[in-house]
């Protein structure tokens, strides 16, 4: 996602006050299986750390994040480091949105737009721990009415984690008691599968990613929201992911449109945008990213329509990369360096009635909301 900082970020964090005990010396929660052990903290329901096996039966610790968890809520950039935003993701379109002919208001927190409900958004909140085992870990949330401006009723909602052999699965469950509001999640995931250790390519174009059944994607202006056409990309094109299994994330850089491809006034080189999931199998593979540096590749199964994918394009080279990851030339959190791939609905959906996504955005009063992705880690 792009970022805009602006001084509600320290202010929406510095609600965050509470810490819950732990279970771990550093103060994450771990669960494992055979193929991975993940650790989270309660500040975002977040995943700070996730070891997979790489080609050598490795530990690799594939996901960005930092070793300080107390960084988490400090961070004036707040990238939403694998964690759950909410409780409507991504962006609404000049911070309005209509339910039964009133329109609401919302933060302006990303240029003209609402970016994850703005800068008080669940993944600056302290979740319970509502249950806990050596596999499985499940945090809740109760967002109260107006929490985040312009997002009204109470909203109760948990997120379980687990993980079994080389499989991380992640369930939601939300609903608004008492009125419709709008609900739409997502797990923010960062990751970077050679752990920055490969010391000829340490951006993210070296991976390769391949989405079968997404060649439409949903077109978007300078500022990352969708105009409200769909487009189909064609073999070989820019936003080509579907033809092969092969393609790395920079197959197009020497496309004219690459550096400008999302927006930021020609600034955003490669990606971060919306691909539509059609026709997929029940408990198809979606998503397949892998790197041929480490060995690994990670599958995604979704329930949602669609992914977005950005690259990272707004990281600045200033945040330190954890103690698990990088060598000694690569030490930081470069440009283009890591790839973000969030399984949600569509983007601004609620404010376009002619993609038929508006019923599924809105929830309340007493609807059942659930999400559920699963990836599984395997060797190229």
């Amino acid at each position: 996602m792009k970022w805009h900082i602006v001084p509600h970020f320290l202010a929406a964090a510095s609600h965050v006050t509470a810490r819950p005990l732990c279970d771990d010396e550093d103060g994450k929660y771990t669960i494992e299986s055979s193929g991975v052990k993940a650790q989270f903290i309660a500040y975002g329901a977040t995943l700070t750390n996730l070891f997979v096996k790489d080609k050598n039966g490795e530990d690799v610790d594939v996901v960005l994040g930092y070793d300080d968890i107390e960084y988490y809520p400090e961070d004036p950039g707040h990238p939403v480091y694998n964690s759950i935003p909410g409780r409507y993701v991504n962006r609404i379109g000049h911070g309005k949105y209509t339910i039964d002919n009133k329109t609401y208001t919302t933060e302006l927190n990303d240029g003209t737009n609402t970016l994850h409900s703005g800068t008080n958004n669940w993944s600056y909140r302290t979740w319970n721990v509502t249950a806990k085992t050596e596999d499985s870990i499940t945090f809740a949330v109760q967002d109260a009415s107006n929490s985040s401006l312009g997002m009204l009723g109470l909203v109760e909602a948990s997120v379980t984690y687990s993980v079994s052999n080389s499989t991380w699965k992640i369930r939601m469950e939300a609903s608004s008691p008492d009125v419709k509001t709008p609900l739409m999640l997502t797990q923010h995931t960062y990751f970077n599968l050679d752990a920055y250790r490969n010391p000829e390519a340490v951006k993210i174009w070296n991976h390769t990613l391949y989405m079968p059944y997404s060649s439409r994607y949903l077109v978007a202006d300078d500022g990352a929201l969708p105009t409200g056409e769909i487009a189909t990309a064609a073999a070989g094109t820019l936003n080509d992911f579907a033809s092969g299994p092969d393609l790395p994330l920079g197959h197009a850089q020497a496309d004219p449109g690459f550096p400008g491809n999302c927006g930021g006034g020609g600034a955003c080189e490669g990606y971060n945008g919306y691909f539509l999931i059609d026709d997929a199998p029940e408990d198809a593979v979606v998503v397949s990213l892998a790197s041929a540096f480490s060995g690994i590749r990670a599958d995604l199964r979704t329930d949602q329509p669609g992914v977005v994918v950005y690259t990272c394009n707004w990281m600045d080279g200033t945040a330190d990369l954890k103690s698990t990851q990088g060598t000694e030339e690569n030490t930081k959190v470069v440009r283009s360096s890591c790839v973000a791939i969030e399984a949600q609905d569509y983007v601004d959906g609620i404010n376009h009635p002619e993609w038929g996504r508006v019923d599924k955005q809105i929830a309340g009063p007493g609807d059942a909301y659930s999400w559920e992705s699963s990836w599984t880690f395997g060797l190229l």
